[in-house]
């Protein structure tokens, strides 16, 4: 059933409304009209044109039903595919979700709306062919960021997978402030005055982040110790765009023991990505000026992927159920 919202329902001609439609499918097509009459019985309209639910789900064959996942990936923005097509082959129903620079979402990331990841969530268990109650989440970077809000303040995520996220990671936002509902927490800023070009003419991140345990920052909080699922926290300790090992433990520290579990590499760099994967120590991405550094040596780096993508995999299997039918 298709829903329609407004809010406020009732509002002057001067101040914006939201409308939020739920209900519809995946790239369905619609429609949006909205008329009135003046005092003089002038009948005035308006409509828009827009395509339904930012991402792309994919399903194993057969008739299911599969366990449900929701595949976030970082700062290049836009939508990323091949994780969760991988992960489709082992027996899970992934959605790939975008959350800015695609289609008609905003071209940076401003805010966290969790209302919109929430929303993502409710899509997915209304598909006939994804098991429920639960959902697991995997993404990396700042999308490891969004992983771990949803763990917190969604009910859906029972099992989350936390790549070399950033500030978020220690229970703190950076970059970008976070909204849900009437929950508005400010974002610590990134110190962009700490940024390092290197000889190659990349940036150097590593420092751009703020001392998560300073005091001043509390207003900023995350209240990861709320999360009711389990948490797999992966650390590539050669990661140059951010001390992630230091930022997973600060988190886990928040944490009951038996919530959470680290897998940290030697020698692996910022972008741990499936087995075979080649390593990006460096990159283009749409919202830098110049190349950011990632970090990683070759072998450890393989090696790490390797391993942890067994690991993730037996993990959400576990804390999901099995998947009833692999490719």
């Amino acid at each position: 059933m298709v829903e329609v919202t407004v809010t406020p329902r009732s509002s002057l001609a001067d101040c914006p409304v939201r409308v939020h439609v739920r209900g519809l499918s995946p790239s369905q097509l619609v429609t949006l009209r909205a008329w009135l009459r003046d005092e003089h019985g002038e009948r005035f309209q308006a409509r828009a044109f827009f395509r339904a639910v930012r991402g792309a789900l994919f399903l194993p064959p057969g008739p299911g039903p599969f366990p449900g996942v929701v595949d976030l990936f970082g700062g290049a923005g836009g939508l990323i595919e091949f994780r969760a097509g991988l992960l489709a082959s082992r027996g899970f129903a992934v959605l790939a979700l975008a959350f800015f620079a695609y289609d008609d979402l905003p071209r940076t990331l401003s805010q966290l709306d969790m209302e919109y990841f929430e929303e993502a969530t409710t899509v997915l268990l209304q598909h006939p062919k994804v098991q429920g109650p639960g959902l697991g989440v995997i993404g990396i970077s700042k999308g490891a960021e969004v992983a771990l809000a949803m763990a917190t303040f969604l009910p859906q995520g029972v099992a989350t997978v936390w790549i070399n996220g950033t500030g978020l990671g220690t229970a703190f936002l950076h970059g970008n402030p976070l909204v849900y509902k009437d929950i508005s927490l400010p974002a610590i800023p990134y110190g962009l005055e700490r940024v390092l070009i290197t000889e190659m003419g990349a940036l150097d991140n590593s420092a751009v982040f703020g001392d998560p345990q300073d005091p001043t920052h509390r207003s900023s909080a995350i209240p990861v110790e709320k999360i009711k699922g389990k948490v797999l926290f992966v650390v590539g300790e050669a990661d140059r765009s951010l001390n992630s090992k230091l930022f997973a433990r600060l988190a886990m520290a928040q944490m009951p023991p038996e919530q959470s579990h680290l897998l940290s590499y030697p020698g692996a760099g910022h972008l741990i990505e499936p087995p075979c994967s080649p390593l990006c120590s460096i990159s283009s991405i749409r919202s830098s000026p110049l190349p950011l550094l990632w970090g990683g040596e070759v072998k450890p780096h393989a090696e790490a992927q390797e391993h942890s993508w067994k690991e993730i995999i037996r993990f959400l299997e576990k804390h999901l159920g099995c998947a009833t039918q692999k490719l």
